[in-house]
């Protein structure tokens, strides 16, 4: 998030219940929450998204920290409803025997229309790893969570982290590059602690 020095403020009045603050947290977060949840879930992020934002404004008095850490807790409110909506979407096909029908993706305006054409290629690169390299790399880069931030959060170790984090750069940076990717020093270019 880009508030810095703002924060706090904008965030004691979006506890109140000020209409501009909880717009200023939304407009902050909510394209970077969607990106998380539209690989993770294409045909239902946005009503997860929705889901999210509510837990957000309902749970804003007992959330306490700074910047870096409301970031934390909006993408652990985004992973949790995420697995909720997988279990409920597991549980109907179970009753029903019936996939769900995806949607295709609609955006609210011009700007997002074309924030949606400049990451498609990125998106789908990503989405196409293997579902635990993939969402390592969506909380990394997409949620700006560090290393042990992943790792509380998805109950592994650091060093788990890092080797998918890895192996899901090596994989992109071949799928990506000319040249053949060997050795660490093309992989380092891509990473970030």
């Amino acid at each position: 998030m880009g508030l810095g020095a703002e924060f706090e403020s904008v965030l004691q009045a979006a506890r109140t219940g000020a209409p501009w603050a909880l717009a200023t947290l939304y407009r902050e977060l909510h394209p970077a929450v969607l990106r998380y949840l539209r690989v993770q879930d294409p045909g239902r992020y946005e009503d997860i998204g929705s889901e999210v934002w509510v837990s957000v404004a309902t749970g804003l008095n007992r959330f306490e920290g700074g910047e870096g850490d409301f970031r934390k807790w909006v993408f652990t409110i985004a992973r949790r409803r995420l697995l909720d909506s997988r279990r409920c979407e597991r549980r109907e096909r179970e009753r029903a025997a019936t996939q769900w029908l995806e949607r295709p993706p609609v955006g609210n305006n011009e700007e997002e229309a074309m924030e949606a054409m400049a990451t498609e290629a990125a998106l789908e690169a990503v989405a196409s790893l293997p579902d635990e390299q993939c969402e390592v790399v969506l909380l990394r880069v997409l949620a700006g969570l560090d290393v042990r931030e992943v790792a509380v959060l998805l109950h592994k170790r650091p060093g788990a982290i890092r080797a998918l984090q890895h192996r899901a750069l090596r994989r992109l940076a071949r799928k990506f590059s000319p040249e053949p990717v060997t050795g660490r020093r093309s992989v380092a270019m891509y990473s970030k602690e």
